[in-house]
């Protein structure tokens, strides 16, 4: 088992430069409390890493099944106060209310989102913007000792009592769920067909039913697997800030995954971790400068010439530039070699893959 990992690492890793970057780049957030113990740098970073489970679970709900969804922040509203719900009433603790906040949020949102899921993408989407509103205004009137009011549930105990112990919670919860969403959604996948029908489904959902495919039932999956994980960056976002808000609800929250995982490439997983890690950290870093006035309108042009120039997202972009997929064996090379590593197919005519 060992040596087969080792040589699965060594032929389908190492040689593929999208996937030897984002090894160096999660070893280096790993080690990034050992480089520097600024305690903001690690704030952000940790945050960071709640975001990316938030915005990776809208591109698989989204990006992959197509079920475009612009209220996104029920599910991590749903999260977040179940967690604190579940602590300030029955007195559970962190490791037991994050999974169960999670598990909340997908019964929820999968019950309020079943009846649109027959409904046309665009009427989908805005049936999905008006579940979170819905459901804010709701919990705003409930009584003050049930769920807060308009402060929201405050006094909900923190992850760790250290920001390193917070950060590398947060990162392993975040690099184990990217591993899972990304096996959820591959194509190419030996064991699990959810990702081809994903695909099936968000190309051409008539053609998909015609075929055999019970398109409804991979819909509410492709529901249920968003919900859980963006409840799940919910209720660890509680308590990391001790605290669960109204304001989860917003319609910003959800669009700001929207806009994280277009800027890095829809329907790619690492995408949404360049977007996240990109727009906002540097948007955090520009409120510390002098011109942190004009940081808003900064990145909205930053991510208009994105639009433009690289429809597709920065981080396919990238990947095109250095990755060249074989046209016989279909093998992922690196994009200035002449010849395929396996089957040496010439690759000097083949766009990027």
């Amino acid at each position: 088992m060992v040596r087969r990992l080792l040589n699965d690492f060594r032929w389908g890793v190492l040689p593929v430069p999208g996937r030897s970057l984002a090894i160096a780049f999660f070893v280096f957030l790993f080690m990034l409390p050992l480089i520097t113990d600024s305690a903001y740098t690690l704030l952000l970073t940790t945050m960071a890493a709640i975001y990316v489970i938030f915005a990776v679970s809208w591109d698989v709900l989204s990006g992959y099944s197509g079920q475009v969804n612009f209220g996104h922040a029920l599910f991590f509203g749903m999260g977040a106060y179940g967690a604190a719900l579940l602590h300030t009433h029955l007195g559970l603790q962190p490791w037991a209310t994050i999974p169960l906040g999670a598990l909340i949020a997908t019964v929820v949102g999968v019950a309020t989102c079943f009846p649109a899921l027959r409904l046309r993408p665009p009427y989908l989407s805005l049936l999905t913007l008006a579940f979170p509103i819905i459901l804010e205004r709701i919990i705003r009137s409930l009584p003050k000792a049930l769920a807060g009011g308009d402060l929201g549930i405050r006094g909900i105990p923190r992850l760790a009592s250290s920001s390193v112990d917070s950060y590398y919670i947060c990162l392993i919860v975040m690099t184990v769920s990217v591993l899972i969403m990304w096996k959820l959604t591959d194509a190419k996948s030996k064991y699990v067909r959810a990702g081809l029908i994903f695909h099936a489904i968000r190309e051409d959902e008539i053609t998909a039913r015609a075929t055999g495919i019970n398109t409804i039932r991979y819909k509410i999956l492709a529901f249920v697997i968003g919900g859980f994980f963006a409840g799940l960056a919910g209720a660890l976002f509680a308590h990391f800030r001790g605290m669960a808000s109204p304001a989860y609800f917003s319609v910003f929250t959800s669009f700001q995954a929207i806009i994280w995982v277009v800027f890095g490439g829809i329907a790619s997983i690492y995408g949404p971790v360049v977007g996240v890690y990109t727009i906002y950290v540097l948007l955090d870093y520009l409120r510390l400068t002098p011109i942190s006035e004009y940081r808003i309108l900064i990145m909205t042009g930053v991510i208009i010439l994105i639009l433009l120039f690289m429809p597709e997202g920065v981080a396919v972009w990238i990947r095109d530039k250095i990755e060249r997929q074989c046209p016989r064996c279909k093998l992922t090379n690196v994009a200035w070699r002449r010849e395929c590593r396996a089957c040496g197919a010439s690759l000097r005519y083949v766009s990027g893959g």
